[in-house]
């Protein structure tokens, strides 16, 4: 077995890092849609809201623990794009990162209807909705509650995406102590968590492109048609764009208010914001860091 394995070893190391980030995403969405699923079929009866910020909040952490020694555990385009933003991730391999992590939302998904086709079935009473009393889309994708504009869900999703990237930037900033390596993706996903406590309600803390895009795909073709992209006043672009714009302006928040700052007389820094080492013994040198990015999520 050992032999057939080395075999299937990739030697490219993009095509590993995008499986990577493939495969992470995929653990984030199976846990986190699969605990909506089970919330939603169930009529609350095996779970609440709460039980769904533990399953997307698990779901990060245990995605970055399962890509981080590859790709970095990016896990959602938006801090993909914030990396390049930084100089701290390649251009040219951001679009092959996109469209692995949309992949893998998108085989969690369906893996996800798989696993509750019957439940769905049941609760609604076969017919495929994504809005009134047994609406099922909304086990998989987002969509916003009836008060809100698409402007007012702008705002939501950009305020919570800068939240969730400032914190990462600190919780990866050596200028502020040092975490422990294998500490880090739990209070990633503990920072998913308070964003889904404290700003879910309007419409559900998305936070990520690949996360909401990549299953209402997978909804639109499975049988949900096309209100998944016309509900909510045309929401699905929303979730796409606004978490982009608040990655880049919780970083640059972060960066202008706290990381410029740091005294460099004071500070030795191995390893960058959303970065974790590779290994314990690093060497630094301008314009190289042999480490992996870390970031996320996500997700929610």
């Amino acid at each position: 077995m050992e032999r057939i394995l080395r075999k299937c070893r990739i030697q490219n190391q993009l095509v590993r890092e995008c499986l990577a980030e493939c495969l992470g995403v995929y653990i984030l969405i199976l846990f986190g849609c699969g605990s909506v699923a089970q919330v939603t079929t169930t009529r609350n009866q095996k779970g609440e809201y709460l039980s769904i910020n533990l399953g997307f909040a698990l779901g990060v952490t245990l995605g970055v623990y399962v890509s981080r020694g590859v790709s970095g555990a990016h896990l959602n385009p938006a801090v993909s794009l914030s990396l390049c933003a930084l100089g701290r991730h390649s251009w040219f391999k951001l679009p092959f990162y996109i469209f692995f992590q949309l992949l893998g939302a998108f085989l969690a998904a369906a893996t996800v209807a798989l696993q509750y086709y019957e439940a769905i079935q049941s609760y609604s009473g076969g017919e495929l909705t994504v809005s009134g009393p047994n609406a099922t889309a909304g086990i998989f994708c987002t969509f916003p509650d009836e008060y809100l504009s698409l402007l007012g869900g702008f705002i939501d999703q950009v305020i919570g995406t800068a939240a969730l990237l400032l914190c990462i930037l600190a919780l990866g900033d050596s200028g502020q102590g040092s975490i422990p390596e294998g500490v880090q993706p739990v209070l990633v996903g503990a920072v998913v968590m308070v964003i889904g406590v404290s700003m879910g309600s309007n419409s559900g803390y998305a936070l990520n492109p690949a996360r909401d895009f990549g299953p209402r795909l997978f909804t639109y073709i499975a049988g949900w048609g096309v209100d998944v992209f016309t509900a909510g006043g045309g929401w699905w672009w929303v979730p796409l764009v606004a978490p982009c714009v608040g990655a880049l302006l919780g970083t640059l928040v972060y960066e202008l208010m706290i990381e410029v700052h740091h005294d460099p007389g004071l500070k030795h820094r191995l390893c960058d914001p959303l970065i974790v080492c590779k290994h314990s013994r690093l060497s630094w040198r301008p314009g190289k860091l042999d480490s992996y990015l870390f970031p996320l999520l996500l997700l929610s």
